[in-house]
């Protein structure tokens, strides 16, 4: 295989660490960029011990000096809180993440002529009308929801990733990524998976949303990785989803919770969240198709894993 340098923005974070990790095992060198405004120095503490590995505190939305970056190969674009949680409290902060940050990346890649691979979200599909999901799917959101920061600046990024693309011929990629799940989720993450799992450790009841019956779709993360990595070595410029295709309710996911942890915990549940989708599901034909990808690892098994790093960090 060949050496290969590789810029990962966003790489403290809950995917981005996992990258970092899996590009070092191929035998790459990595630069991880994150300003640790969600990304967590745990996350990659394990990866400092490596020659080749460097970590870069700073944020995407500064001017980035392209003398740090001499002879990058690909760029992977993570930078950017992806739970309701974190990114409603900062909004602006979310907004130009995603949209100043995407283009000082996408110039970055111009200038050192490297692969460029957004990671963008099915958030964009919004409370959908479509199911399951296609990547023809236009969506159904609200710019001015609480959410929007998140969704419309994304779809933004798409549209600068293409840009660039057709203007500068840069090789540029956007995956478009559904619920994921693993080990270094934040405690306070805010999403559903590690809130229930939290909870359950601390003997607290499971909060569910409205009438537990809107569904998601939850992909492991060591499958979202390989998918990520499938697509930057392809072909494929997207947009294409990464997702697990098998969905399943709030209120399954959170008996599924329980059994796994022999937990005799109560789910309560609290008034549903304006403009929550209702339902997500991911149709990843593309992506089976032209990439032979598909997720492998059975919603237990990840839960297990899940479970595991939580009790551990706790």
């Amino acid at each position: 295989m060949t050496h290969k340098k590789i810029l990962i923005a966003g790489g403290a974070g809950f995917i981005g660490s996992h990258l970092c990790k899996k590009q070092l095992e191929q035998g790459h060198s990595v630069i991880c960029v994150d300003n640790l405004s969600s990304g967590q120095y745990q996350n990659i503490e394990p990866l400092l011990a490596s020659n080749n590995f460097k970590f870069i505190e700073t944020d995407i939305t500064e001017n980035l000096d392209q003398k740090l970056f001499t002879n990058t190969d690909e760029i992977y674009n993570l930078a950017c809180p992806a739970s309701p949680i974190h990114y409603q409290k900062t909004p602006i902060e979310t907004t130009m993440s995603s949209v100043l940050g995407s283009y000082n990346l996408l110039n970055l890649a111009r200038h050192l002529n490297a692969k460029y691979l957004l990671a963008s979200t099915s958030e964009i599909y919004g409370d959908p009308t479509v199911h399951p999901q296609t990547e023809s799917y236009n969506g159904n959101t609200d710019c001015q929801s609480l959410r929007a920061c998140y969704v419309e600046s994304k779809r933004t990024a798409e549209t600068l990733a293409y840009d660039f693309k057709r203007k500068f011929n840069i090789n540029t990629k956007v995956v478009r990524i559904f619920n994921t799940y693993g080990p270094n989720m934040r405690i306070d993450d805010g999403r559903v998976v590690s809130n229930f799992i939290v909870n359950t450790i601390h003997d607290k009841s499971l909060q569910i949303h409205g009438d537990g019956k809107q569904t998601r779709s939850f992909c492991y993360i060591d499958d979202l990785i390989k998918g990520l990595d499938a697509v930057m070595s392809s072909s494929q410029a997207g947009p294409i989803n990464l997702g697990n295709p098998s969905e399943i309710s709030i209120n399954e996911l959170a008996q599924t919770v329980l059994t796994s942890m022999s937990s005799k915990a109560k789910m309560e549940h609290s008034p549903a969240v304006p403009g929550e989708p209702k339902i997500r599901r991911p149709d990843i034909s593309l992506a089976l198709n032209s990439l032979k990808w598909s997720p492998e690892t059975p919603l237990d098994q990840g839960l297990q894993k899940t479970i595991e790093y939580f009790k551990k960090i706790l």
